[in-house]
């Protein structure tokens, strides 16, 4: 089930979700400085320490699957020595893509909360909505508009140089 909950709300700083979704805006801001579409991504462990960070790496390794999620999800494999990782909630700047999602059902990933929505290409309240599709092994709890502001901006900053 899909739930809006803003940064400022109660909710948000009651369960502290604000320092995991500034660490994935710091990455973010990261992959920009390098020419990589603003996406940053955290894991938490299940006590909500942060256990990998990334961001988007896509042009700089010349992997079309060199995604934030998809390199914070192996480096949190490798930290936790397990491709399981329940318990652990996902914080990212933008609503995953189909394969995102499907990796983050893959693995387990107890949450996932996601700054900005993503009409075009995101996967899971936009388009095919994967979580709620047959074919969903795994469906996490999702929270959107978590850091929307900012990832909203670092993204339409970094469109508008280019077009």
């Amino acid at each position: 089930m899909k739930e809006r909950i803003s940064e400022e709300s109660d909710e948000s700083k009651s369960f502290g979700h604000s320092l995991p979704m500034q660490a994935a805006l710091v990455c973010a801001r990261k992959a920009a400085e390098r020419n990589e579409v603003p996406v940053g991504c955290v894991i938490t462990s299940p006590s909500g320490i942060i256990i990998a960070q990334s961001h988007n790496e896509v042009l700089e390794r010349k992997d079309p699957t060199a995604h934030a999620e998809i390199l914070a999800l192996r480096a949190a494999s490798l930290k936790r020595r397990s491709e399981r990782l329940t318990g652990c909630d996902l914080y990212v700047t933008l609503e995953p893509c189909t394969m995102c999602a499907a990796a983050i059902s893959l693995s387990r990933i107890r949450r996932v909360y996601f700054g900005a929505s993503d009409p075009k290409c995101g996967a899971i309240e936009s388009g095919i909505r994967f979580f709620q599709s047959p074919c969903c092994f795994h469906a996490p709890a999702v929270y959107g508009g978590f850091g929307e502001r900012e990832a909203c901006s670092l993204l339409k900053r970094f469109f508008s140089v280019r077009r």
